[in-house]
């Protein structure tokens, strides 16, 4: 199965440049057409967040907006695909970033709770925890 990687990605969501839009649009639909779905990883979505975030000024409900759609388009695999569901239910109801909420998802799914952090709006995700000072 092949995959993508996160230019890739950012460019068919956002649509900033129009030739590598239609590439990546191009590519997507030879692959559907060919029967194949393409895998993203997890660390993929991670920086496909932080970018639509940091690069573009995405608000928190675009980028969910976002993942929600990407998580449901039968195109595309991702790799732990319930952990980073979980991730982005805790982020739409929680204060900590999407990138700990991920880390947190993945510590669950792998049955290693709590999840230790400096971080005081992680800490108020359930499944992490404040290390004292």
């Amino acid at each position: 199965m092949p995959a993508l990687d996160t230019n890739a990605l950012v460019r068919y969501v956002v649509e900033d440049d129009v030739a590598q839009f239609a590439a990546a649009k191009r590519l997507i639909r030879k692959c559907v057409s060919e029967g194949q779905t393409l895998f993203v990883p997890v660390t993929v979505t991670l920086e496909l967040e932080w970018v639509l975030r940091s690069s573009f000024e995405y608000a928190k409900d675009e980028v969910m907006q976002v993942l929600s759609s990407l998580f449901s388009a039968a195109e595309l695999t991702f790799e732990s695909e319930h952990a980073l569901e979980v991730a982005l239910q805790l982020y739409r109801k929680g204060p900590a970033d999407f990138a700990h909420c991920l880390h947190i998802a993945l510590a669950a799914q792998a049955g290693d709770l709590p999840l230790w952090t400096f971080d005081k709006r992680a800490a108020k995700v359930e499944g992490a925890q404040s290390i004292s000072r």
